[in-house]
């Protein structure tokens, strides 16, 4: 087994990083906007981000089942290998939560998405304003849950590149060098 993620698993990777924080980034600012049409032009962004995320996910946790991921350095403690499992797992389970609650809170609000502009969405629950307003925080909650995980996963890479020194960051970086 290589000691790299494969290319397909490193795209979904950084695909899904950069389209986590612009949508968060897009979600934190878009409801400090007072009503206008900028502010609707971003919820429609976020929803269409949010749509994307969760369509990545599905065919990236469908990628995953398929192709097991680079054993851990066995110098690796085991506790750290049980918490990176811990943190995988979360990860792939906010990955869902978060576009979900936010797609179910959309619906119940009754403001429907049309992914991209173009292909409309099934709502997801019923229109119903109490369901609504039980659904935002949930919404908000697991988002900034995805950023907490996302956090730590950050500070464990920077942990393994500073003071372990143990290579492990370059299993998912692009390999320039055409090597598998």
């Amino acid at each position: 087994m290589s000691p790299r993620y494969d290319r397909v698993a490193i795209a979904f990777h950084w695909l899904m990083a950069v389209m986590i924080t612009a949508s968060f980034a897009v979600g934190l600012y878009m409801v400090s906007l007072t009503m206008s049409p900028t502010r609707i032009k971003l919820y429609n962004w976020h929803k269409w981000a949010g749509v994307t995320i969760l369509t990545l996910a599905a065919l990236r946790l469908l990628w995953r089942l398929r192709h097991a991921p680079p054993p851990l350095p066995p110098t690796m403690p085991q506790w750290q290998t049980k918490v990176a499992n811990v943190a995988h797992l979360l990860l792939y389970v906010l990955f869902f939560a978060v576009p979900l609650t936010g797609w179910a809170y959309s619906s119940a609000a009754g403001f429907p998405i049309v992914w991209f502009g173009w292909i409309p969405l099934p709502d997801f629950v019923p229109k119903d304003r109490e369901l609504a307003e039980f659904l935002k925080p949930w919404h908000w909650m697991a988002a900034y849950a995805l950023a907490a995980v996302v956090a730590v996963h950050i500070l464990a890479v920077v942990k393994h590149l500073l003071m372990d020194d143990d290579n492990l960051m370059s299993r998912m970086l692009p390999n320039m060098t055409g090597d598998k």
